[in-house]
């Protein structure tokens, strides 16, 4: 994800020539090892279907070749033909077992179906001959985050770290295996170790997993610039809009997060979520016309629950509290166990003089035997008044 990093499919053909080389035996005839070589540089050329008649014309010439078999499961593999790619990988493996290359693919395939624990098992296999490998090792630690195995998943990755300080793939696997279990400030102090490695040339995903760091610790003011830099890269890049405009919702600057949910929406104008966020931040700066707009565009594709109580506080910001009480008591129906309705609900009565309401409002969902501060709180606050 550095930006000094091959693109995967590069990378992986890199890796390959050290694991089951595609450097030749000097004892192969001739022909095959021509076809080898060739077969294989029009694989890294992305000439699948070239690759695959040199590979079978090999096989031709000698049945169960090791270099045909795993580079034709490569050329499936390329196509994301994972179920044949096992195949010619497992045909391999049983003519030649202990093949690096074919372990190598195979486990790649099972990774790619999210078959996890098998590709675990192979790569380990491949680490009992070679444990220092750190493609292999990050490919293992990687697998190991996918099921939740945060204890083997990090020790993998600290080895590798060990081994190569600043290795990209293992400062952003320990990033996102943090942020994945919610401690986004050790997810920001691996993120940012990329930044401080190669400062010049920093990956966009890199820049915006920084900025969510941030807008999960409510640091809204220091996710903002890392956001901004990712949209200097891609004027398009979706998580970099939605970021800023998250990080301006979350200061309270709403009408500066308007310009961002919408330039989303001049892509993807029938985005659910963007629709109602930017409803939101219309009602927020007092705009219920505009808001209802958005609000009722999200619904025209479907049924939403927040564009739905977005309506329903344009109608309590109004005043007009009996049609809000009607649409959030409808809501409630459909979604008993949801606090803020319940507060939303609570503070109409309040507003319309009716204190026994309110409270029994607030009662009804604590007797739900759901924990919520922000009801007992408000339940105490009406009690007291």
């Amino acid at each position: 994800m550095n930006g000094d990093l091959k693109n995967s499919d590069e990378f992986e053909f890199s890796q390959a020539q050290e694991f089951s080389g595609t450097r030749q035996d000097s004892s192969m005839p001739s022909e095959i090892s021509e076809l080898s070589k060739r077969g294989y540089q029009l694989l890294k050329e992305n000439r699948i279907q070239d690759a695959v008649s040199a590979f079978k014309k090999i096989l031709e010439l000698e049945e169960n070749n090791n270099y045909a078999l795993v580079g034709l499961g490569d050329s499936e593999r390329k196509q994301s033909k994972f179920k044949e790619a096992i195949g010619y990988y497992s045909k391999c493996l049983s003519c030649h077992p202990g093949n690096n290359y074919a372990l190598f693919g195979l486990a790649d395939c099972y990774k790619a179906i999210s078959q996890y624990h098998k590709a675990i098992e192979i790569w380990e296999q491949y680490l009992v001959h070679d444990d220092r490998n750190i493609t292999v090792l990050t490919r293992v630690a990687d697998a190991y985050r996918k099921i939740h195995d945060f204890k083997k998943s990090k020790l993998l990755y600290l080895r590798v770290l060990d081994m190569e300080e600043s290795n990209a793939y293992a400062l952003i696997g320990l990033g996102h295996l943090h942020y994945d279990f919610k401690e986004y400030k050790d997810a920001l102090f691996y993120w940012m170790r990329m930044v401080d490695a190669n400062p010049d040339h920093i990956d966009i995903r890199v820049l915006t997993s920084i900025g969510n760091c941030h807008r999960k610790l409510k640091t809204f003011d220091k996710g903002l610039p890392y956001f901004e830099q990712a949209l200097s890269l891609d004027p398009k890049n979706f998580y970099a809009l939605f970021g800023i405009a998250d990080c301006y919702r979350g200061m309270n600057q709403q009408f500066r997060s308007i310009e961002y949910w919408n330039k989303i929406l001049e892509m993807d104008p029938r985005n659910k979520v963007i629709l109602t966020r930017t409803g939101d931040a219309y009602r927020n700066t007092g705009d219920y016309a505009t808001a209802a707009e958005y609000y009722n565009r999200a619904m025209d594709i479907d049924f939403d629950i927040y564009a739905a109580l977005g309506l329903a506080l344009i109608c309590k910001g109004e005043g007009k509290y009996t049609e809000a009480v009607a649409r959030l008591s409808s809501l409630i129906k459909g979604d008993v166990r949801n606090y803020r309705l319940y507060i939303d609900l609570a503070d109409c009565y309040l507003k319309m003089g009716k204190k026994k309401d309110a409270l029994d409002t607030l009662h009804s969902f604590q007797s739900l035997g759901i924990k919520s501060q922000a009801v007992n709180d408000f339940a105490e606050q009406i009690q007291a008044s």
